[in-house]
């Protein structure tokens, strides 16, 4: 092992967490503020992701796909709230559940009618197409460059709307106590449904930018959704903060573990036991961490007060 290949793969763990935290900063603002378990958040990013997909390839431009396709999905997170999910809000978690999941198959199968079952292509910008040497001898793609600029930056704006604005102020209350944040006057269903809008648009953006490295096609959301849950069981529920902290660690150890893993025990037992036993080993690893942070604190890293 070199230090090239440690710094590549720092670099795709760090992409590939602040994706997840897109999706886990949704997902765990809506089950800290609603207490509710939203399965379906993994379909709002695979509809992103072909909304994403056709309106770029309509247009020709990625950047119109990116900015029509989220803005869609906005929209769509809106009508699900208003005609479905604000029906399950006094529910216990085993409806919340089953219900969400009911919408997920839904939406694979409405994607699949739509688009058909074969993926479909989503290329990056030509101008991000090419690799950029960041060191004498190392060269990294430009676009996963690009994905951890927007990451960043997504992160800062999402810590200053939440530390330094009045909806901030309200989204945190409600975390903590959300009847006393009802009490004193916020309107809590006009919170909920910016909520579900603003999740669905972050989904949108992870899947639009996940698009072109991976293959966007039905049931895309289910892998990734089972990740988003590990993030925030992680970074604790109902905190941005921790979401960020528990996606990186998500995104460092399973990038790093399905390339070292393998390695390992190449090393050490084989090539068969590395191609057979090693991506078997890498893949529970971030399981062993989630197991490791709630033995250790069982209210994840930065959870919410209250």
């Amino acid at each position: 092992m070199n230090g090239i290949l440690v710094l590549e793969q720092l670099l795709n763990g760090l992409q590939f967490g602040l994706m997840l935290f897109l999706l886990a900063a949704g997902l765990t603002l809506v089950f800290g503020i609603m207490d509710m378990i939203n399965l379906a958040h993994g379909s709002l990013y695979m509809v992103g992701a072909y909304l994403i997909a056709t309106i770029a390839g309509t247009s020709g431009s990625f950047w119109v796909g990116l900015v029509a396709g989220t803005a869609a999905t906005a929209v769509v997170g809106v009508l699900l709230e208003f005609t479905v999910l604000r029906r399950l809000y006094q529910r216990d978690h085993l409806s919340q559940v089953l219900g969400t999941f009911a919408i997920l198959l839904m939406a694979n199968e409405v994607v699949r009618m739509v688009w058909g079952a074969q993926p479909i292509p989503l290329s990056p910008p030509d101008a991000l197409a090419g690799p950029v040497q960041l060191l004498p001898g190392f060269s990294y793609p430009a676009y996963r460059l690009f994905i951890i600029g927007v990451g960043l930056a997504v992160a800062l704006l999402l810590y200053v709307l939440v530390t330094r604005t009045r909806v901030g102020m309200q989204v945190r209350a409600g975390a903590s106590n959300r009847e006393m944040a009802q009490a004193m006057g916020t309107n809590v269903r006009r919170l909920f449904t910016a909520l579900f809008a603003f999740g669905a648009a972050l989904c949108a953006i992870a899947g639009g930018m996940l698009g072109p490295l991976l293959a966007v096609q039905v049931g895309m959301g289910e892998s990734i959704l089972i990740l988003a849950f590990v993030v925030i069981v992680i970074g604790g529920i109902g905190s941005i903060r921790g979401a960020l902290l528990g996606a990186l660690l998500v995104g460092l150890v399973d990038t790093a573990g399905r390339t070292l893993v393998p390695m390992l025990f190449g090393t050490l037992m084989g090539p068969d036991a590395a191609s057979n036993a090693g991506p078997a080993v890498a893949s529970i690893l971030i399981y062993v961490l989630m197991a490791a942070v709630l033995f250790w604190k069982p209210r994840g890293l930065f959870p919410a007060h209250g």
